[in-house]
């Protein structure tokens, strides 16, 4: 089992998902959230001022697969966020130690689906 946390630019979102649905991973949890990496944020004249807006929106989408799972789970991911531009973002896969249906109480591979 493995957990793929992906971070994306907010407006790829919509074409990850429908990747995502085409190769079948329905599991998914999406959050919007801040962030910076080698974009290195922006920067804002506010007033006369430069303001230093170091933090950018991202979305990072968490999905819980099995291990015959995760390649076509980055392969969609990788297609559909990529524009070739600094900030399309990171892929990180992840051991998944334990997985717990809390409905049915089922372990392992069986609670992902």
């Amino acid at each position: 089992m493995k957990l793929i946390i992906a971070i994306i630019q907010p407006y790829k979102l919509e074409a990850v998902m429908e990747e995502l649905d085409k190769t079948e991973i329905h599991l998914k949890t999406v959050s919007h959230v801040l962030g910076c990496g080698r974009q290195k944020g922006h920067s804002e004249i506010y007033r006369g001022v430069k303001e230093a807006g170091n933090l950018l929106k991202k979305v990072r989408l968490e999905i819980a697969v099995n291990d015959q799972f995760v390649e076509p789970t980055v392969s969609a991911i990788t297609k559909a966020a990529r524009t070739g531009e600094v900030g399309d973002g990171k892929i990180f896969v992840m051991d998944l130690e334990s997985c717990i249906r809390i409905r049915t109480g089922e372990k392992g591979p069986e609670a992902i689906g």
